[in-house]
């Protein structure tokens, strides 16, 4: 049996999780749902900085447009820090496209425009 804290809302029940994925513990269907795609294949929205060159600063924001598949994330951060920028940059702008041939694109969180 797996025990997990729901973190999809700040309720955080404790989540009782057996060998047949069969979940307890959960106040709503969305704690069950978290609990067996935890287990089976776990996602984090990566954030981090790439280095730019900028008259007002050294490092731009980053994230991960949507939640990367959790065995990526050591290897994104890799190729996140062979990364420099020049400004100027918008919020929402494009730094990795498609890393990994996910689909998701490491994008900007900031603007940076000097």
């Amino acid at each position: 049996m797996k025990e997990l804290i729901c973190i999809t809302c700040p309720r955080g029940c404790h989540l009782k999780v057996d060998d047949d994925l069969n979940v307890t513990g959960n106040f709503c269907p969305r704690g069950a749902m978290y609990a067996k795609a935890e287990l089976t294949h776990p996602v984090r929205t990566l954030t981090s900085t790439v280095k730019i060159n900028s008259k007002v600063a050294d490092r731009l924001p980053v994230k991960s447009a949507r939640p990367l598949p959790k065995e990526l994330i050591f290897k994104a951060m890799e190729e996140i820090n062979k990364v420099t920028m020049n400004a100027p940059i918008s919020i929402g702008d494009v730094v990795i496209k498609n890393i990994f041939d996910t689909g998701i694109d490491i994008v900007a969180t900031k603007d940076i425009l000097k």
